[in-house]
């Protein structure tokens, strides 16, 4: 069962993420981004982790905090300008959520883990970062990825798939399989899986 500082951190988030500008149909529902994206990656922790504790619940639905706040537009374009607007989010997810979980009444080390799991501080060496990374990744395949390869030529689109599928754990690569995607989306994930692409 819950902690009241539990329930109140994450109304608190889900609250932060519902004045969102930017919707999203997901599902067949139009909803605020981050918000869904935030129950989304929430749910896959849950799937990918059972037992997950509380510090990886709130870092799976705060790793996107506010996210629309700082644009991507307002960084230079290429991989260096990606890098520090990613740097620059992650900084302020953690100063963010870091408020949320003071005023709900958690102490510095639940504070400190949570920060630590919305930075990725860890990812390949941290069990509870990689089950954050590969609910990440599941919910970019099951959301985002005809969206992006609407955008990106053919190639470079299949290379961002598999640069995704690396970052993936081996049970996480095999769930993504197993999504129901339509068939483009189904033809990449073959296409980035297979070693000729």
């Amino acid at each position: 069962m819950a902690s009241e500082q539990f329930t109140r951190a994450i109304a608190a988030i889900d609250a932060a993420n519902s004045i969102d500008p930017h919707r999203v149909v997901i599902r067949g529902v139009e909803r605020p981004k981050e918000l869904a994206h935030a129950e989304l990656v929430t749910e896959w922790v849950e799937k990918l982790e059972p037992d997950a504790g509380e510090a990886l619940l709130l870092a799976a639905r705060a790793h996107h905090l506010r996210r629309w706040s700082i644009p991507r537009a307002s960084y230079p374009e290429g991989r260096s300008g990606y890098l520090r607007w990613r740097k620059q989010l992650h900084e302020q997810h953690a100063r963010e959520v870091a408020e949320i979980l003071a005023d709900a009444g958690y102490d510095d080390v639940v504070i400190g883990r949570v920060q630590d799991l919305v930075r990725k501080r860890g990812l390949g060496r941290d069990a509870e970062v990689q089950v954050l990374e590969d609910a990440l990744c599941l919910v970019f395949a099951e959301t985002q990825l005809l969206e992006l390869a609407e955008r990106v030529d053919d190639d470079k689109m299949v290379d961002v798939v598999r640069k995704t599928l690396i970052k993936m754990s081996p049970r996480a690569v095999v769930l993504a399989g197993e999504l129901n995607l339509p068939p483009e989306a189904q033809a990449l994930l073959a296409r980035a899986s297979s070693p000729s692409g």
